[in-house]
């Protein structure tokens, strides 16, 4: 069960408790240590870390040739490294992950709203969510690479807190965007346009000359 004491200190603050519990829910791990690989559409078999720096060296050993998401909100690791010697140790601790993370997913989300012309029925909310949540596991939103996109800015999405009928309906949204095995990474969407690579980081080159 996630600590709702830890979200409230940690999570972006410009998202509503409510959609930061889906969003772990349906996208993340309730382990900190967390490794998630993955080669194309297939999922390839790690070994389950059980200290941060076997978590590390698992990314570090990953990457540039997988796609790796890590932690609490399953972090796309590559984002912004283009070598493995940049990575952050803080990646894998829960309060740094889960502030990492729930700002990049307040972006993507905030792309989804601006998409939906910013609905203030809270009736939609539920499939705001998911289409941020399917987001965030592909890396891609109606064809836009989501985590390189430029941040639309503040949207004033549909109030959560405080009315039991629209978190209802956010915890009733459908499954559909819940963690699956057969989900399509971000490096199967565009895998022959290397301009549109998602978060993977080609580190293949270093060191070759």
């Amino acid at each position: 069960m996630l600590d709702a004491l830890l979200v409230q200190q940690c999570a972006d603050p410009s998202l509503k408790p409510a959609i930061v519990e889906q969003f772990i829910t349906k996208a993340g791990s309730q382990d900190p240590l967390a490794v998630t690989v993955r080669s194309g559409n297939r999922l390839v078999l790690v070994p389950k870390p059980t200290t941060s720096e076997e978590a590390l060296a698992l990314i570090r050993g990953n990457l540039g040739r997988n796609t790796v998401r890590v932690g609490i909100t399953q972090y796309p690791a590559g984002l912004g490294i283009v070598e493995a010697g940049q990575l952050k140790p803080e990646m894998v601790e829960p309060c740094e992950n889960i502030r990492m993370g729930t700002a990049l997913f307040a972006k993507v989300f905030r792309i989804v709203m601006k998409w939906y012309g910013n609905p203030t029925a809270k009736e939609v909310l539920p499939q705001v969510i998911d289409d941020a949540v399917i987001a965030w596991q592909t890396g891609y939103f109606e064809g836009m690479a989501v985590f390189r996109a430029p941040d639309p800015g503040e949207v004033k999405a549909p109030e959560a807190g405080g009315d039991e009928s629209t978190i209802d309906a956010i915890e009733g949204s459908a499954d559909s965007a819940g963690r699956d095995a057969s989900m399509p990474s971000e490096d199967v969407a565009h895998s022959d346009d290397p301009n549109k690579a998602g978060i993977r980081v080609d580190l293949s080159g270093i060191g070759a000359k």
